[in-house]
């Protein structure tokens, strides 16, 4: 690393709820006889940093430059500054958050605890070349000088406060006095390893005005129709002093806000953001170091001429991926579906998946596990993966034990993990590989995968089973943590999975002691679920639940001569349930799929939109704009109502009804298989993906009679076109004819 770290800070003393520290600002004058020929500044704020030079604000996006544990992984930044210099006064302007350095909002996962926590502090070094040659640097020291910003709390998970009246204008440009400051003081070095962040940025990905604005007694709400993550922007007149406060939700209770389904916090500190305004003209103000998940904003200490559309601006910020596939039908329910997939990923994608944008904040190692595949299908993630498993690496502690939550001040090995949350591992490189033909994120995390599969190895129960950590989260109306499905079954199925995508992983590396080693134990927990936990009588998984049976089928526990018994008996428990879902998370990312494979694509279709509870179109019906965390029937209280584990309903529509099969046989990134779901109840369907080699297209469609496939593919991709049961293609090759309903044109466009 060519950044010799020497961090600062203002002072020793760090914000709590009982005492607020202000933010510091820091700055540094110096001199420049003639323009560089080169320059680079690299900056690493603990926890996050806002950079200003000379005058201009160049941080590359919110939150920078990571949401990370500094005793894992501190990060930092590099920006070229080579035209942002000038001859004569240069200035250097930082404002530092609390960040994860200082995370006292979460106590509840013990990171006021942590072993790192302290005030907010910088290294930056930035190295000037001139024309002879002759390098410079100025380093951060205790040259740099010091002083409170308008920020007087702020905190990642409740908020940001601001008071206008103490803001020092002009402090990050030339010719500011600066004698008033104080000098910084040296601050320890933190114990991770510095890592340049290569993960996408937060950035702004849109606005939102309000839909409505409501009066309640002196108080507004702000309605903007969308439940997503960000936070507002503030353009008011107002009177010096004046205190504006917006508390920010996603749940109405009679018409009010209502925030005890995301409150973790002391009462009075969920999601808040204050401003105290300058007075005396038009001020705006966006808050720097805090993001919250909501659809409303109450606002208090505004008058009603105040109390505009122009007052709140809603941004809308994520991780800047881009996107990658998506699906479209003629069904609005399932439209909704996929954009509320969308939005509830992109609302959770904070440099890594996070498991809600309001009430956590957390990686949650089982959230990202379960979404990988659809994320992949929908967008861009697969740089952001690189460096979140970087700090899951970090994590893993001696016996090879994961953590719930990434990052985590020690919290989350006592409970809240397993090998369904720790699957994670696995699932993020084994999916990015099978998407984007990446060798080099298997290549990183082999060491830590087979630390993994030893550890799972010395944790067998005295039936060679695994039973630990958290199983079905979120069945339909129950308790979150006390699913149908037995632990035992769960734990040791995902076990086996693992097993056999770890050997697959190293079979693509040529590791083959660790592929027979992770051969050996999936075949172990393979005999022993089958011995121990199938009735082959009846062809029935224990628990005789949906999740149990569509996991044993999915996960290949039946062989193939037994899949049809044990999927009529699937098929007999889902109408035990009125052709409803009763699964959680895991039964969830499975049971279309294996409906699908069985010819039942209208079944799943049906699951998936019907308006009745329990059902994703129920979400829809009741007015949900994003994915929530659980299926409760009306009137009960709704956990989450931002979450994407439940997203994989995605990647099953672009998948099995759009019919994008890429890379099928896990042998050749420039293959796809068009395999669509006809679905009866829908005119048309279409998807895209983009491949490696190129976009995938496909499109199908009814008219008097007929169907009609479109497909565009790369020039260099090659794959078949297969059909469900009752079409087959008609002797020139180019239709397909329906038995039943008439004939089926084929176009391909290349």
């Amino acid at each position: 690393m060519d950044f010799p770290m020497q961090f600062i800070a203002a002072t020793p003393n760090y914000c709590t709820f009982e005492h607020y520290v202000s933010a510091p600002c820091l700055r540094k004058s110096f001199e420049l006889k003639e323009l560089p020929v080169s320059a680079e500044i690299m900056i690493c704020g603990l926890g996050f940093y806002d950079l200003y030079i000379n005058g201009e604000r160049i941080t590359k996006g919110a939150l920078a430059p990571y949401i990370s544990a500094p005793d894992d992984v501190i990060y930092y930044d590099r920006y070229v500054m080579t035209d942002k210099l000038k001859i004569g006064e240069n200035v250097i302007g930082v404002i530092l958050g609390n960040g994860m350095q200082n995370s006292f909002g979460g106590y509840v996962w013990g990171f006021d605890k942590a072993r790192w926590r302290n005030a907010p502090e910088v290294a930056l070094n930035l190295k000037i070349t001139n024309k002879t040659g002759e390098p410079i640097s100025i380093q951060s020291d205790e040259s740099f000088k010091v002083s409170s910003s308008p920020i007087y709390f702020d905190d990642l998970r409740c908020g940001e406060y601001y008071d206008a009246r103490n803001e020092q204008l002009g402090w990050e440009k030339t010719g500011f006095d600066d004698t008033e400051w104080s000098s910084a003081i040296k601050a320890p070095l933190p114990k991770g390893e510095p890592c340049l962040c290569e993960a996408e940025p937060i950035v702004v990905g849109g606005e939102l005005k309000p839909v409505s604005i409501t009066k309640q007694g002196k108080n507004y709400l702000y309605d903007f129709g969308v439940n997503c993550a960000g936070v507002c922007r503030i353009s008011v007149n107002g009177d010096p002093g004046q205190k504006i406060s917006l508390e920010h939700g996603e749940n109405l209770v009679d018409g009010r806000l209502d925030l005890k389904n995301i409150q973790f916090e002391p009462d009075g500190y969920v999601q808040k953001d204050i401003y105290i305004c300058r007075g005396g003209s038009n001020e705006i103000y966006v808050p720097r170091f805090t993001y919250h998940g909501f659809r409303y904003v109450l606002v208090t200490g505004i008058t009603e001429e105040q109390a505009t559309k122009e007052l709140l601006t809603y941004l809308v910020m994520s991780s800047d991926l881009k996107e990658a596939g998506g699906f479209e039908c003629s069904d609005p329910t399932a439209n909704a579906l996929q954009t509320m997939t969308r939005r509830s990923t992109l609302s959770n994608f904070y440099y890594f998946p996070t498991d809600c944008p309001h009430r956590e904040k957390n990686g949650w190692t089982g959230d990202a596990s379960v979404s990988a595949e659809h994320t992949l299908l929908n967008l861009t993630p697969e740089k952001s993966y690189h460096e979140w498993l970087k700090n899951i690496r970090k994590s893993q502690n001696e016996q090879g034990a994961l953590p719930g939550i990434i990052p985590t001040g020690g919290w989350g090995f006592e409970w809240g993990n397993g090998p369904a949350w720790d699957s994670v591992l696995v699932n993020l490189p084994y999916y990015t590989y099978l998407y984007r033909n990446d060798v080099q994120i298997l290549k990183e995390n082999a060491t830590a995968i087979f630390r993994y599969l030893n550890y799972i190895s010395n944790h067998l129960n005295g039936e060679g089973l695994v039973k630990l950590g958290l199983g079905d989260w979120c069945e339909p109306g129950c308790d979150a943590d006390k699913p149908v499905a037995p632990l035992e079954f769960t734990d040791s199925v995902i076990s086996m999975d693992i097993c056999e995508k770890s050997a697959f992983i190293f079979d693509v590396l040529r590791m083959e002691l660790q592929r027979q080693f992770a051969l050996a134990l999936y075949r172990q927990l393979r005999a022993n679920i089958r011995k121990k936990l199938i009735d082959f009588e009846t062809m029935t998984a224990v628990g005789n639940c949906q999740t149990s049976q569509a996991m044993a089928i999915y996960y290949n526990v039946f062989e193939q001569g037994e899949k049809q018994k044990a999927f009529e008996k699937l098929c007999s428990l889902i109408d035990g349930k009125g052709n409803h879902m009763h699964t959680g998370i895991l039964g969830a990312r499975v049971i279309f799929h294996v409906l699908t494979d069985f010819g039942k694509s209208d079944l799943a279709f049906q699951m998936i939109t019907t308006p009745d509870y329990p059902s994703y179109g129920n979400w829809v019906a009741r007015g949900a704009t994003s994915l929530w965390e659980d299926f409760q029937p009306e009137g009960s209280e709704v956990l989450s109502r931002n979450h994407h584990f439940f997203g994989d309903i995605s990647g099953w529509f672009i998948q099995c009804v759009a019919g994008i099969r890429f890379n099928p046989n896990r042998t050749n990134h420039s293959e796809v298989n068009i395999v669509p779901s006809f679905i009866p109840s829908l005119e048309f369907a279409k998807g895209f993906y983009i491949a490696p080699a190129g976009r995938i297209y496909t499109e199908w469609k009814r008219s008097n009679g007929l169907i009609m496939i479109t497909i565009e593919l790369p020039k260099e991709m090659t794959g078949r076109i297969l059909l469900q049961d009752g079409f087959v293609f008609d002797d020139n090759g180019l239709c397909v004819r329906d038995v039943e309903n008439g004939t089926f044109m084929v176009r391909v466009l290349r």
